[in-house]
């Protein structure tokens, strides 16, 4: 079954408006600037402008359309995707949360985030020439996002930061 976009956009701006709402109604932390409403609100707010850029059709003229293999009845079917394992590809993100629970205490968060990157970035398909780049540096912006910014303590593991 295939929603239109516009239910799809709007079932985002829905879900964005509710978890902006609920950051709203959160009280903020005493002598703090920022504080557990923040995230919730800036998460929202960003879910819902995306809703409303597939409602609107904004960047629709950048998808490709998907070359379609004739079959030998005269139907079409979509390509199949590469590899014997390539469906496996779904298990990756309750294995790399797993990893993480596993190693950041020993590791730290910086290379742990390294190594989730870099995993989660070729299996999506890139190159190593962008992977390795956003590897060695998406962890640190993370980390100062949360440590300086929303101050939730990090481990520091092998590879301490400096701030």
């Amino acid at each position: 079954m295939r929603l239109p976009d516009s239910v799809t956009g709007s079932f985002l701006v829905v879900l964005g408006a509710a978890s902006a709402y609920g950051g709203w109604i959160l009280p903020p932390v005493p002598g703090q600037p920022v504080g557990p409403n923040v995230f919730p609100l800036v998460i929202g707010i960003g879910l819902a402008l995306c809703g409303l850029a597939i409602v609107f059709g904004i960047g629709h003229s950048f998808e490709e359309e998907e070359e379609l293999i004739p079959l030998e009845d005269g139907q079409a079917a979509a390509p199949l995707p590469q590899g014997k394992l390539y469906g496996l590809r779904a298990l990756l993100p309750p294995a790399l949360l797993l990893f993480y629970v596993a190693a950041a205490d020993r590791l730290g968060f910086i290379i742990t985030a390294a190594i989730m990157v870099y995993v989660t970035s070729t299996a999506l398909g890139a190159k190593w020439k962008l992977a390795l780049p956003l590897a060695a540096l998406s962890p640190f912006a993370i980390h100062l996002i949360f440590g300086k910014l929303l101050r939730v303590p990090l481990p520091a593991g092998l590879l301490p930061t400096p701030w």
